[in-house]
């Protein structure tokens, strides 16, 4: 019966999205021709972003004890399977399809969408740009109309089978594998979908045009802070690991964590400078904010370790480089590179005291979580409000330097309702989870470690593993 219940209830969420998708179904023009640059330029940076997610694997998988080295990277990598089916069958349709400013709709399920060319122009009203009397938004009519329909469905399932990956550095150690597989299942469709409608959809209730106005480039919304505070809600409903704090062990393989992070950066150029959705000025704009950012944020982690702990780390370094890119994600495609430098040095310093302070809170998120893609993504919101700049990218806003003090508040808005449906809707499900099939795994299970308990399988031989040395 619980089966039935969680089946009727996706049923009823896949349908909703049609109510009023017939009252918001628009007549369009015959879209442009297919631009064969445009085309390959996203597909490698789909590519790019599918990295990603391996590379979080090693990156995580750096940071926890050797006998959770497998599962750490398995649940990244499953996701690459889960949502890489679910987002064919239903994910994109509910992001993307014209729906409610809430929803999408189904006309798009099972990957029903042609390889024509993009008619339907998400993430922005390009139409209303162009009544704009801006010439330079003339730009603007190869910016997303170039590329095939699956090419930008591919495109945003790398962003869909990340952001929950995302999560795992909350729960890692202790978290049932099988828990954890219906988690990302539910939450992928059930806060995934509706924000990404929200933020990127055209008429979305929080878009740049036909909704609240706010400005997401490449998803510090949609994927930094829905995981973030996503992951504090999970790791304070899952609970602290048996260890935590007394006994917390060191990363087991920073070479790792180093890789990882490496990983992260080169697949964060696709990430960035791929939401440009066409080889243009505004991708360029991206990549090169991007860099700008992640390099700044991992130069003022190491010049804090170096001033407040005597010894810059490498494990320091990975993490300010991944804040920076983090920080720069809503704002690449808005900002100047200078602009890029001092988002990756603020975010790069609060993530920092963020860190520290998970840790006299003793809140168990186990891999920085929230502390890096919670509140970096929320201060890179805020932070593309200050920076914005029309002069940079006219499909933009300008922000508070710009004299458009108002757009702090949308932001902060956004950012607020992003908190709310992320946030509840993931207690929601890690409940109905812990009622049905259970959430943790047994105690004997978290001393043994859950590649083996979990897996059958071992990351490492014994005699480099934990068989002798349980810590």
């Amino acid at each position: 019966m619980k089966q039935i219940a969680i089946i009727g209830l996706l049923t009823l969420f896949l349908l909703c999205g049609t109510i009023t998708g017939n009252a918001l179904a628009e007549t369009t023009t015959a879209p442009p021709a297919p631009d064969t640059g445009d085309i390959a330029f996203m597909l490698i940076s789909s590519a790019l972003v599918l990295l990603m997610t391996p590379g979080l694997a090693f990156f995580y998988g750096g940071f926890v004890r050797s006998r959770n080295i497998l599962n750490t990277l398995m649940m990244s990598f499953v996701l690459m399977a889960i949502v890489g089916v679910t987002w064919i069958l239903w994910g994109y349709s509910l992001s993307f399809a014209p729906g409610n400013p809430i929803i999408g709709g189904i006309q798009w399920l099972f990957g029903n969408v042609g390889v024509e060319t993009q008619g339907y122009l998400p993430p922005m009203d390009y139409e209303t740009a162009l009544k704009a009397a801006d010439p330079k938004y003339a730009e603007l009519t190869s910016y997303a109309g170039t590329i095939p329909h699956q090419a930008y469905m591919i495109y945003q399932a790398m962003f869909a089978i990340i952001t929950p990956a995302l999560i795992s550095g909350a729960i890692a150690e202790r978290m049932s594998f099988r828990a954890y597989c219906l988690f990302v299942l539910l939450w992928s469709t059930f806060i995934y979908t509706p924000l990404a409608h929200m933020v990127w959809a055209k008429g979305g209730f929080l878009g740049l045009y036909g909704g609240l106005g706010a400005l997401d480039f490449a998803g510090g919304t949609v994927v930094h802070i829905s995981s973030g505070i996503s992951a504090l809600v999970a790791a304070i409903v899952l609970g602290p690991r048996k260890n935590h704090p007394d006994r917390l062990s060191p990363p087991h393989n920073v070479p790792f964590i180093l890789l990882g992070a490496g990983l992260l950066w080169f697949g964060w150029f696709g990430f960035n400078a791929g939401s440009a959705l066409a080889a243009n000025t505004v991708a360029t704009i991206a990549f090169v904010n991007t860099n700008t950012s992640a390099a700044a944020g991992a130069l003022m982690w190491l010049i804090l370790e170096a001033s407040l702990r005597s010894k810059p780390t490498a494990v320091g370094a990975a993490t300010g480089a991944v804040a920076g890119l983090v920080g720069i994600t809503p704002a690449a495609g808005f900002v100047t590179p200078l602009s890029a430098i001092l988002i990756g040095l603020i975010t790069s310093f609060v993530c920092f005291y963020a860190v520290s302070l998970k840790h006299k809170l003793q809140v168990d998120d186990a891999l920085d979580t929230y502390p890096v893609h919670g509140v970096g993504g929320t201060l890179g919101a805020v932070l593309t409000a200050i920076f914005a700049d029309l002069t940079v990218n006219s499909g933009g806003k300008n922000g508070v330097l710009k004299g458009n003090f108002s757009e702090l508040f949308v932001e902060l808005a956004a950012i607020a309702i992003a908190y709310v449906i992320a946030g509840a809707g993931t207690w929601i499900i890690l409940k109905v989870i812990d009622k049905t099939i259970g959430l943790r795994v047994q105690d004997q299970a978290e001393d043994q470690g859950l590649d083996i308990s979990e897996h059958g399988e071992e990351g490492y031989n014994s005699e480099f593993g934990d068989r002798i040395n349980l810590s």
